[in-house]
């Protein structure tokens, strides 16, 4: 039986943009970072405050991948947390655009997209419902 996610591996345009956008703007942890020679590419791993990992992979003259319109695959990586608004926020601070915070009609949390330097599409999913202040 699946017990979670463990990572989820990105390829990347320009190593050390993504590298940047990953720890600097996102936050995310360095674990370990190796330069594999016999490739020349870098394996950046990455990990989330509930230790989920991202690995952050540069290989040269990789494909592009369509997203836009949506094509088969995987659609999107969405990252959880509490205050979507702040963080929406943070990113702005760095020039990133996110799309208007919307409110899932199922669940009643709130979402919203931007995108990684190479316009992978990455999500903000609340983790818990908003009350309002009577």
């Amino acid at each position: 039986m699946l017990s979670g996610l463990h990572h989820v591996a990105i390829i990347c345009s320009d190593y050390e943009k993504s590298k940047h956008f990953y720890t600097e703007i996102l936050g995310l942890k360095i674990l370990a970072e190796n330069y594999r020679a016999q490739r020349d590419s870098y394996k950046l791993d990455l990990q989330l405050p509930d230790g989920s990992q991202i690995e952050l992979f540069s290989f040269h003259n990789a494909p592009q991948r369509p997203s836009y319109p949506e094509a088969l695959g995987l659609r999107h990586l969405a990252f959880a947390l509490k205050d979507i608004r702040a963080f929406t926020e943070h990113l702005a601070t760095y020039g990133i655009e996110a799309e208007p915070i919307r409110t899932d009609e199922y669940t009643g949390k709130q979402y919203t997209f931007f995108s990684d330097p190479d316009g992978l599409p990455l999500e903000l999913y609340q983790t818990r419902v908003l009350t309002k202040i009577q």
